[in-house]
């Protein structure tokens, strides 16, 4: 059997600008590849923060300079976003591996996510996204009910929910291509949430970290590994005091331990371990990984890396 795993692409590896991301993506791709030669089983997540908000700036412009137009929501800006990383990666990973004489499938899938409605989340919205507005255009957003946010001397700008993910409706569809031998690029940045409503799925004015996403996908694949690559080699604790350490190999007890001692960042490395805890404590004999793209091969071979399990 080969070994099942999910891989976060965080925001180094697709960088921020359409030019950026081709350059980013071709790196991204490498270490993709070496992992579908050695073997491995792939599934992909990926970050989608500066894309979804360029995406979101540039259709509500639109909106505000052509009146028969209106304002996208942050679903429908969500899927394009998924859409257009996803053909950046799936064509770049393709061309890479036919290099190697490699042929494989890669599929992107627009995947949906469903939240809850209840989530306390909703009450107290985190992410910001977009533009910058004044303050009549930020009347007008909350007369809409949305949440705004003031930066002082630059204005207001859109913030957002970041709910849990409950469960990925096209979960189908992503096992099925994985047992068929193909690579996935699923649930990118986070995926598009949506609240269920009988048979309706109602888009959510709502981001979802792309972490616990990755987690959520790698339960419900059955992963046997979940590789979350960011901006470090090794994840630090009691950063930029005389103890800082590195944390190489540890046990989940450990991880929870660190993680209530308040180490990790709330928007940047706590989502990581908490989606790596929850993942392994579903299943024995699974672990996670946490380490920058350009080493991952070392810390497939335990050379460098956080190595939770």
């Amino acid at each position: 059997m080969k070994k099942r795993v999910v891989v976060a692409l965080g925001h180094r590896a697709l960088g921020t600008t359409l030019p950026e991301q081709m350059v980013a993506v071709k790196r991204s791709a490498v270490t993709i590849a070496d992992l579908i030669e050695e073997g491995y089983q792939v599934a992909i997540t990926h970050s989608n923060a500066p894309q979804v908000g360029m995406i979101h700036t540039a259709l509500n412009e639109f909106a505000k300079q052509h009146e028969d137009y209106t304002a996208a929501p942050m679903s429908v800006c969500s899927a394009m976003s998924q859409g257009y990383i996803g053909y950046d990666l799936q064509n770049i990973i393709r061309e890479e591996l036919l290099n190697r004489g490699i042929f494989r499938t890669i599929s992107t899938i627009l995947t949906q996510v469903v939240v809850d409605p209840y989530d306390e989340a909703f009450y107290t919205p985190t992410k910001v996204l977009g533009r910058y507005m004044n303050t009549e255009e930020a009347h007008i957003e909350r007369k809409k009910g949305n949440y705004v946010v003031e930066e002082p001397g630059k204005g207001f700008r859109r913030i957002v929910s970041a709910p849990n993910p409950v469960s990925i409706i096209e979960i189908d569809a992503i096992n099925a291509l994985l047992d068929a031998g193909q690579v996935v690029i699923a649930c990118g940045g986070g995926g598009i949430p949506v609240l269920m409503q009988d048979n309706h799925l109602k888009g959510a004015s709502a981001v979802i970290e792309k972490d616990l996403a990755a987690g959520r996908m790698a339960e419900e694949i059955d992963a046997d590994q979940l590789i979350i690559l960011t901006s470090v080699e090794k994840v630090k604790i009691n950063m930029g005091r005389p103890n800082e350490e590195e944390l190489g190999e540890i046990t989940v007890e450990q991880a929870k331990k660190y993680m209530d001692e308040g180490h990790f960042g709330v928007y940047n490395m706590l989502p990581k371990f908490r989606a790596s805890v929850d993942f392994i404590e579903k299943r024995k004999g699974r672990n996670a990984l946490i380490t920058s793209f350009d080493r991952l091969s070392d810390a497939l071979k335990g050379k460098t890396g956080t190595l939770i399990s």
